[in-house]
């Protein structure tokens, strides 16, 4: 990706963070890229997915979690590779217990761009995920099923063994820490 596609993103994040509370009806995370896991691939995918993001937790008043996000990784080919988009998230399950603990399940939909898709210029994309925790910390976790690699994202490199690929965000509040 060219360096001018990223500074967007940068933006946002900065903007978001520095606003005051009261400008923010909703809740702010920071994003930690984790791992991804190759389901009963037989090649050798990077599934190391470090970088950052930011996630913005829109205030609700129903069972319903809207998201926006931005966020780097390293992908799977070990490039860089850069999205955005937002969330439509159901609650499964909350409790005031443990700090608001809270599940959540959706589809995200993004725009994304990898060197090796559609010649890193931008893709749309809409996958499953389901987000789990609480006030303070917790976990995304999104699945893209094979058929979604083979028939929307295009590569230049095709796992004929794969079977779907499961990605690992961590998210802190930055509500919390900023208190």
């Amino acid at each position: 990706m060219k360096k001018g596609l990223s500074i967007p993103f940068v933006a946002l994040a900065l903007y978001l963070m520095f606003l005051p509370p009261s400008a923010l009806a909703g809740s702010v995370n920071a994003i930690l890229n984790g791992k991804s896991y190759h389901i009963n691939s037989s090649y050798d995918w990077n599934e190391n997915n470090t970088g950052l993001g930011i996630e913005y937790e829109f205030g609700q008043k129903s069972a319903w979690k809207k998201i926006a996000m931005a966020n780097g990784f390293r992908d799977s080919a070990d490039g860089m590779s850069y999205m955005a988009g937002a969330g439509l998230h159901r609650r499964l399950f909350e409790t005031d217990k443990w700090h608001q603990f809270s599940i959540y399940a959706g589809l995200s939909a993004f725009v994304m761009t990898r060197e090796d898709v559609n010649d890193g210029k931008p893709f749309p994309g809409v996958l499953p995920s389901i987000s789990v925790g609480n006030s303070s910390v917790g976990f995304n976790l999104t699945y893209m099923p094979r058929t979604a690699i083979e028939k929307f994202t295009n590569s230049r490199v095709v796992d004929p063994t794969i079977d779907g690929i499961l990605f690992l965000q961590f998210k802190v509040s930055l509500d919390e820490l900023l208190q």
